[in-house]
């Protein structure tokens, strides 16, 4: 058995899970994780896939190929996907929206070795400023400290005029 991961990205439509799919259970190839959502009318699809030895990887990727020119869909395909590390804690960010939020926090992640294990941001617009929300699940290395991660983002969080906060995960939100 191995791991692959599969991308799919395309104007939304009624059907595209359904289609996508199809093809994977025809060739005996098991979803394990999914992540999927619609941005602006565009979906987006990330599948890591269990795929047996016994699949015949050229039949199926011509039969994604086919299904891609069909669909409208550009597809990516990535191979022997390992496990990522899993998340500790939520970063949240709440302010009137501008450029520059997202690498902000995300440099400041990097900077200290953590991973983002999970990202996403939503423009909200209601009378006046529009509020940009952004909502991370990061995974804190061995050693590194939650109260000096938590400084470090007040800190960026006072440069780019927006609300930053950092709390330890629940296991039950997973």
């Amino acid at each position: 058995m191995s791991r692959h991961a599969l991308l799919a990205i395309g104007r939304d439509r009624p059907g595209i899970v359904a289609a996508v799919t199809g093809v994977l259970l025809r060739h005996d190839v098991n979803v394990e994780d999914s992540q999927m959502t619609i941005l602006r009318g565009h979906f987006t699809m990330m599948l890591v896939l269990a795929v047996p030895d016994s699949t015949e990887i050229g039949a199926l990727s011509r039969e994604l190929a086919e299904l891609e020119a069909l669909e409208g869909l550009s597809l990516g395909a990535v191979e022997d996907t390992r496990p990522g590390p899993e998340p500790s804690h939520i970063v949240t960010v709440y302010g009137a929206d501008h450029m520059g939020i997202v690498h902000a926090v995300s440099s400041a992640l990097a900077e200290r070795q953590i991973d983002i294990t999970d990202l996403n941001s939503r423009l909200l617009e209601e009378e006046g400023t529009p509020l940009y929300v952004l909502m991370l699940e990061v995974a804190l290395p061995p050693g590194a400290s939650p109260d000096e991660l938590g400084s470090g983002l007040a800190e960026v969080g006072g440069h780019e005029g927006v609300q930053v906060t950092l709390r330890e995960l629940d296991r039950d939100e997973l």
